[in-house]
């Protein structure tokens, strides 16, 4: 099959599942047409996924990485407040790989979400790479005209929420890193029991297939309830860092409210990893931060789509300062998450 034959076969599983009539023209124009509705503001985003950097081949099923693909996207949408409305993916792929099912595997995951979300796709590119594996993924939201909930809006005495939990992608990652992988006996020392190894496998997919909070994100938009919202995709210290600087003010959370996932406390202790530590600081969770006056907060519902919030700390008139508190000892919070060029 040539990338002439794949388009169509795509634009043929696309044509069939088309989510919104705001999408003109699709996959075979040279460009998508989409109509914009009165009153209401673009919401743009766009991930780039490489091999080697963002995931790795050999521990990544390709329906896996499709899921990802977008909900790393959706999950910017959410941050903004706004609701999903059509998709653009494109991929470069090796010779080699696009001689296998990986292509088809992968917009069968991708498709998934999409059909979860009611996100239409627009279309994309396919061309060759030399050896890894290229992942672009665009998303296009709308919210209405001047809704947008930008990094900027935090003001002193805002409360911080957060929805979810924390650090299991990270514990999934350094699962990976010592050869765990899905549906598999896990390489790592002790040789778990049942319950250890459902434990690692819900670990291992909250870093191969995380959940985007699209509903907390249409809520926070909808409803005017956040002040200023980041999704944690880096890290909770570094997102944090980002919102307030964005902010220009500061912010102390309590680390005895930060909602570590259950599976990493479970399994974290016995092989020498602090909990919280992965919670603060490692990212691609994909969870929602934000903040919330003390007038709205009362208005905040308590989940969404089934998935909590915790009230993590508050917004302080100290720009630049970071602090975490547990009883009556505080000490500074620095962003330790994830960068590209350190």
């Amino acid at each position: 099959m040539n990338e002439f034959d794949f388009i169509s076969q795509l634009r043929e599983q696309v044509g069939s599942r088309k989510h919104s009539s705001r999408v003109l023209a699709g996959i075979g124009d040279d460009a998508a047409v989409v109509s914009q509705a009165f009153g209401s503001d673009s919401v743009i985003t766009s991930d780039l996924l490489i091999e080697e950097i963002d995931f790795r081949r050999a521990s990544t099923p390709p329906h896996l990485l499709g899921h990802k693909a977008l909900a790393v996207s959706l999950s910017d949408i959410a941050a903004m407040g706004a609701r999903p409305i059509y998709s653009l993916v494109s991929l470069g792929l090796p010779e080699e790989v696009w001689r296998t099912d990986f292509k088809d595997k992968f917009y069968e995951g991708y498709l998934a979400l999409a059909d979860r979300f009611g996100v239409t796709l627009a279309g994309g590119d396919l061309s060759r790479s030399r050896e890894r594996i290229v992942i672009d993924s665009i998303v296009a939201g709308e919210i209405s005209s001047g809704s947008a909930i930008m990094r900027s809006g935090a003001r002193p005495g805002d409360q911080v929420f957060v929805t979810g939990t924390l650090g299991g992608a990270a514990a999934g990652l350094k699962l990976i890193e010592v050869g765990a992988r899905l549906s598999e006996p896990p390489a790592v020392a002790g040789g778990p029991s049942t319950a250890d190894d459902a434990a690692i496998q819900s670990l291992l997919l909250r870093q191969l297939r995380p959940t985007p909070r699209v509903g907390w994100g249409i809520v926070m938009g909808s409803e005017k309830l956040a002040s200023a919202m980041i999704d944690v995709s880096d890290g909770l210290s570094s997102d944090l860092a980002h919102l307030c600087a964005a902010s220009g003010v500061g912010a102390v959370l309590d680390s005895a409210s930060v909602p570590v996932d259950k599976n990493v406390i479970k399994l974290c202790g016995r092989r020498a990893l602090d909990p919280l530590a992965l919670a603060l600081h490692g990212g691609e969770d994909f969870e929602l931060l934000f903040t919330v006056s003390s007038e709205n907060a009362a208005r905040l519902p308590k989940r969404v789509d089934g998935v909590e919030i915790s009230l993590i700390g508050e917004i302080t008139d100290q720009p630049g300062s970071l602090r975490i508190r547990e009883k009556t000892r505080e000490w500074d919070l620095p962003p330790q998450g994830f960068e590209h060029f350190e």
